[in-house]
Order: structure tokens, then C-alpha cells, then sequence
């Protein structure tokens, strides 16, 4: 018996060791996660809004329940920022960070830019939900025009 009470507090505490060394929720990963960037558009109307829609950064939702998405941003390598209005975007599903102009709907926000965010040789995509990084995705290619990530 004796033996049973020096070993069990030594388990518990082995226990509580490897329970804190496990990582916290907000290290797992998230349920929206960066799915795709197309970075060079395609076409010859070169700044022309068609263009710069066709540049985006599609997230996609892994969860089994739709997520709001106020507050979460987007950001490149170069500091350029979106910053989502309220948006929620359903379970399985995904949305498109267009660069151009537009108007929200099912899938599609715009950031309503008249230029180009996303470099055609390299760059990162990186997603916040307020100040913690949620998820980014890098590319360094020009022999491409998206990725998947």
C-alpha cells in the first residue's frame, strides 16, 4: 500500500506533465484555412478589373458548421491587408479574396484595389483572426499560375 501511495502522485504528475505539453487550442489547427492562390491572372486586360479579379486567395472552411468570418484578414508579404466585413461562409465550403472590385455574395468578397496584391514569381498569403495567425501559404514560381495549398 505504501508503495501504491509513492507512485500514484508520481504518475498524476507525469499526467499533468504531458497534459501541458500538449498543444493549446489556439496552436491546432484552424477550420479555415488558406485553400488556394491564384497569383497570376490571366488575360491581357492588365489592370483592368476583370484582371485583377481573376487574382484571389480562396480560404476554405473544414469544420461541420458555418464560421463568421468579421474580423478575420488577409495579408501579403508586401503588408497589404483585407480585412473581412461580415461574411460567413458554411461548413465544407469556401470563399474567394478577389483584389479587384465587386460585390459581395455567396463565395466572392472583393477588396476593392485598382492594382495587384499578389506577386507572379513569389509571395505569402497569410490569415488572421485578430492578432493570431491563423495560417499562411507561400509560393516561388513563375513556371505556374496558382497554388494549391
Amino acid at each position: 500500500m505504501t508503495r501504491i501511495r509513492t507512485v500514484l502522485p508520481a504518475l498524476v504528475a507525469a499526467g499533468c506533465a504531458t497534459v501541458l505539453l500538449m498543444p493549446s487550442q489556439a496552436q491546432a489547427a484552424s477550420s479555415i484555412q488558406i485553400y488556394k492562390i491564384y497569383y497570376d491572372s490571366p488575360g491581357s486586360d492588365r489592370g483592368g478589373n476583370a484582371s485583377l479579379n481573376a487574382e484571389y486567395v480562396e480560404l476554405k472552411n473544414t469544420s461541420r458548421s458555418a464560421i463568421e468570418l468579421r474580423g478575420y484578414r488577409v495579408k501579403d508579404a508586401s503588408g497589404h491587408w483585407y480585412t473581412f466585413p461580415s461574411y460567413k461562409i458554411g461548413a465544407g465550403k469556401t470563399v474567394k479574396v478577389h483584389t479587384g472590385k465587386g460585390t459581395k455574395s455567396g463565395g466572392h468578397v472583393y477588396q476593392g484595389r485598382g492594382w495587384y496584391v499578389w506577386n507572379n514569381d513569389k509571395d505569402t498569403a497569410t490569415l488572421y483572426k485578430g492578432s493570431s495567425r491563423i495560417d499562411s501559404c507561400s509560393y516561388n514560381s513563375t513556371r505556374v499560375d496558382y497554388k494549391m495549398c
